[in-house]
């Protein structure tokens, strides 16, 4: 069967945006992802545009696609919590990326679904909705926000594909929000048997999940099902395997979707054999 897969991994931005692109290019990927700014921060940066916007060119002219991923503290779910200046720069901190997103010409930004300790999960829930209609209120660029799922680790929210659904559903412009599906952390939560993907391919359809999927970080697992154990493997060499993970990524839902790998680096310290992988799938 032929199918279109855009494999890629994610990317240092160290030589700036247009060299993060061209990286991938030299990797033989068709798809990156970078961090827009300091990971471990939420505090706002100034991008250089000239390089942003080289970026852009570049992806348009070698038919790259790309996403951004939003630091580690990014919590929607955590709203006013911590305060209110904790909150205001959530906002100010997602606005910012998806400035630079927009810049660079990617796809939208990953954001985790997000976690409230000791709270109801349902004010959670509530949080993370507001904390998406303040910071898309003013949007309008073609950049989305796109909402990861989670493994579980840091609590019960987040896990399952409804969950993204519903909090897409009830904000106020849905069709600025989109979805990022990290395969590990679905396997991880016990959300995919992969001795029947079809199941989950069909349950997507029903949720009508696929189609606001931007990208999947297509990622093995150290840790069996239902572990609730975000570590990643290198694809085919972890609890998932080549079999499932080949399901996946020849199914007609997920066809010409950005596939990143975020996995451990090969011994030539990047991600091109893997690359080449994916790719024999075809």
């Amino acid at each position: 069967m032929k199918c279109n897969i855009r494999i890629g991994s994610h990317v240092s931005t160290r030589g700036g945006f247009l060299g993060a692109a061209r990286h991938i290019d030299q990797l033989g990927g068709k798809a990156f992802q970078y961090f827009p700014k300091n990971p471990r921060s939420l505090h706002i940066k100034t991008p250089d545009f000239k390089d942003a916007l080289a970026c852009a060119e570049y992806c348009r002219e070698h038919d790259l696609v790309s996403v951004a991923h939003t630091p580690y503290p990014s919590n929607m779910a955590v709203g006013l919590s911590r305060g209110e200046e904790h909150y205001r720069l959530t906002v100010e901190s997602l606005m910012n990326d998806l400035i630079i997103a927009e810049g660079c010409g990617s796809l939208g930004i990953v954001v985790h679904f997000g976690h409230l300790k000791g709270e109801n999960v349902l004010q959670g829930y509530q949080h993370i909705i507001r904390c998406m209609n303040d910071v898309l209120s003013k949007w309008t660029g073609r950049a989305k926000l796109l909402i990861e799922n989670q493994a579980g680790d840091h609590g019960d929210m987040g896990m399952t594909l409804e969950e993204s659904v519903k909090v897409r559903e009830l904000a106020d412009e849905p069709h600025k929000i989109g979805f990022c599906m990290d395969t590990c952390h679905l396997f991880a939560a016990g959300q995919w048997n992969i001795n029947d993907t079809e199941r989950l391919l069909q349950k997507g359809t029903e949720l009508g999940y696929w189609d606001q999927l931007a990208a999947v970080h297509l990622n093995d697992s150290k840790y069996g099902a239902g572990s609730r154990r975000d570590r990643h493997e290198r694809v085919g060499r972890g609890m998932i395997g080549t079999e499932a993970l080949q399901a996946l990524v020849r199914s007609p839902e997920l066809g010409g979707k950005a596939f990143i790998l975020e996995s451990e680096q090969g011994e030539d310290g990047t991600h091109r054999e893997d690359i080449a992988q994916v790719l024999s799938w075809i």
